[in-house]
């Protein structure tokens, strides 16, 4: 978990002057507990994340990152155990292939529109972003959440029935 610094990457279909221009200043403007947010419209055509950018990033002190597209050198950043969600891999570079427009502003990542700033977590089951103007409320209700969650598991576990527990607290 960690706070959004955002990306907005767009496909292109030309070798533009200086294209690691933006990305690279995106990911050298990472500061400690950002999580990396790629919007790339869901594109399969290139991986804009790589073994170096999460070098650079974890060197920044960075989380990881959640990307709607691609991302490449899997088995580097696995080893390096810098947490990188995204839809897929693709074994090419964005040179050529896409470009990052970008940084700090909102990006539409999967269907979620996530503002610089927003609380983002990632694990196997999936990615949350926690807008900023509620993140109290939010955490404060994922607390109660997870209180009333233990109760009902401890009265599953001296074997009451789950319709009755559920009767009782209403927690499923």
């Amino acid at each position: 978990a960690g706070r959004a610094h955002t990306v907005l990457s767009v496909d292109i279909y030309e070798v533009k002057e200086n294209p690691y221009e933006n990305e690279i200043a995106a990911v050298d403007s990472l500061k400690p507990n950002d999580v990396l947010v790629g919007g790339t419209n869901c594109s399969t055509k290139t991986a804009l994340w790589g073994e170096l950018l999460s070098t650079a990033s974890r060197a920044r002190g960075a989380r990881g990152a959640i990307l709607d597209g691609h991302t490449r050198d899997i088995v580097r950043i696995a080893e390096m155990k810098f947490p990188v969600f995204a839809t897929g891999t693709r074994p090419v570079d964005s040179k050529g292939r896409g470009i990052v427009l970008e940084y700090g502003r909102p990006v539409m990542c999967g269907d979620v529109i996530v503002h610089e700033g927003d609380i983002v977590m990632a694990d196997i089951d999936g990615v949350i972003v926690i807008p900023r103007e509620i993140e109290e409320k939010v955490i404060e209700l994922s607390f109660e959440k997870a209180s009333a969650e233990d109760t009902v598991r401890d009265e599953l576990l001296k074997g009451a029935l789950l319709g009755d527990v559920f009767k009782k607290y209403g927690v499923l």
